[in-house]
C-alpha cells in the first residue's frame, strides 16, 4: 500500500502540468466544436466528478468525459515521445517486424500505451461514487481514449536504390487533435441512450456496488457514447439547471468558408428558440496594404471597415424565450 501512494505521489508531480494542458486542449476543442449549437460547452458544465454534487447524464456529459479524456491522453503521449519524461519514450515494440506488403515497422510511434495509463490515473481516479452517474462518465473516458487510438495514422519513409521505394519504414502517429474532435462530435451526435431499470440503480448507488462500465453497459459499445438522461431545452435561461439559454448569443449568416451547420446557426440559436435575428454593425481594424522592406520587415497599415455581426434577440413584446424541436 506504500508503495502504490508513494508512485501515485510520484506520478502526481511529474505529469500534473501535461495533465493540466490535455484537460484544458480538451475544453478548448469542446468550446469550438460546439460554438454554433444551443449548448456550447459553459464553463459551469466543466466540472468532471460527481463526487461533490449531482452531475447530469446527458450525451453533452458524455462529450465532456470523452474530450477531456482524449486531451489527457493525447497530451501525455506527445510529450512522452518528444522526451519530456525520462520513464517515457517512443513505442519500439513492433520495429523491425513486417507491417504488410513492402514495408516493416521502425521509426518512433507514439506511445499511446503509456498516454493511456497515465489519462486512466488521473481522469478515472475522480470518479469517487458507483452510481449509474459514475459509471457512465468512466465509460465515456474510456471512449475518449479510445478515439486517440482510432484517429492514429500510419507515416512511412521510403527506402531503396535512387528513390525507388522497394522498402518502406512506417510508425504510427497521433492525428491532429482537432480530427479527434471531429470523430468525438460524431460520436456525440449518434450517442446511445441506456436505459437503467431500477434494480441496476439500487446496485450502482449502494456501498457494495463495485461492478465495472463494462460490466453495467453494453460491450460492444465500448467505443461509443452513452449518456443516460435526455438533454433539458437549451434555448430557454434556467438558472437552477446552469443553462444561460440562446438569447443575446451570436449567429452566423451570409458568412463565407462557412460549413452548412454553420450557415443554419441562426435559425438554429434564434428562430427555433422563438429569438429573432438582429443585425448589428460594428467598426473592426485589421492589417492591409503589407508591404515587405529590404531588410527584412513586413510594414501594414491599420484599416477600419465596417463588419454586419448577428445576434439572437427577443421580440419586442416577448415576456420569454421559447423553444420547440429538438433540445440540442
Amino acid at each position: 500500500m506504500l508503495c502504490y501512494l508513494q508512485c501515485l505521489c510520484l506520478a502526481y508531480l511529474t505529469y500534473t502540468t501535461s495533465v493540466a494542458l490535455g484537460a484544458q486542449s480538451g475544453i478548448e476543442e469542446c468550446k469550438f466544436q460546439f460554438a454554433w449549437e444551443r449548448w456550447n460547452c459553459p464553463e459551469n458544465a466543466l466540472q468532471l466528478s460527481t463526487h461533490n454534487r449531482l452531475r447530469s447524464a446527458t450525451r453533452e456529459t458524455s462529450f465532456i468525459h470523452a474530450i477531456s479524456s482524449a486531451g489527457v491522453m493525447y497530451t501525455i503521449t506527445k510529450n512522452c515521445s518528444m522526451g519530456d519524461f525520462e520513464n517515457c519514450g517512443c513505442d519500439e515494440s513492433k520495429n523491425g517486424k513486417t507491417g504488410g506488403h513492402g514495408w516493416i515497422w521502425g521509426g518512433c510511434s507514439d506511445n499511446v500505451e503509456f498516454g493511456e495509463r497515465i489519462s486512466k490515473l488521473f481522469v478515472d481516479s475522480l470518479e469517487k461514487g458507483k452510481d449509474a452517474r459514475a459509471l457512465m462518465n468512466l465509460h465515456n473516458n474510456r471512449a475518449g481514449r479510445l478515439a486517440v487510438r482510432a484517429t492514429m495514422k500510419r507515416t512511412c519513409k521510403c527506402h531503396g536504390i535512387s528513390g525507388s521505394c522497394s522498402i518502406q519504414t512506417c510508425w504510427l502517429q497521433l492525428a491532429d487533435f482537432r480530427e479527434m474532435g471531429d470523430y468525438l462530435k460524431a460520436k456525440y451526435d449518434r450517442a446511445l441512450k441506456i436505459e437503467m431499470d431500477k434494480r441496476q440503480l439500487r446496485a450502482g448507488n449502494s456501498a457494495e456496488g463495485h461492478w465495472a462500465p463494462t460490466e453495467a453497459f453494453l460491450p460492444s459499445a465500448e467505443a461509443e457514447l452513452i449518456f443516460l438522461e435526455e438533454s433539458p431545452d437549451y434555448c430557454t435561461h434556467n438558472s437552477s439547471l446552469g443553462i444561460y439559454g440562446t438569447e443575446g448569443r451570436e449567429c452566423l449568416q451570409n458568412s463565407h468558408n462557412t460549413s452548412r451547420w454553420e450557415q443554419h446557426s441562426c435559425g438554429r440559436l434564434c428562430t427555433e428558440c422563438g429569438l429573432q435575428v438582429e443585425e448589428r454593425k460594428t467598426e473592426a481594424i485589421s492589417s492591409c496594404n503589407c508591404k515587405f522592406q529590404w531588410c527584412c520587415t513586413v510594414k501594414c497599415d491599420q484599416c477600419r471597415h465596417v463588419v454586419n455581426k448577428y445576434y439572437c434577440t427577443r421580440s419586442p413584446g416577448s415576456a420569454v424565450s421559447w423553444g420547440k424541436g429538438s433540445t440540442r
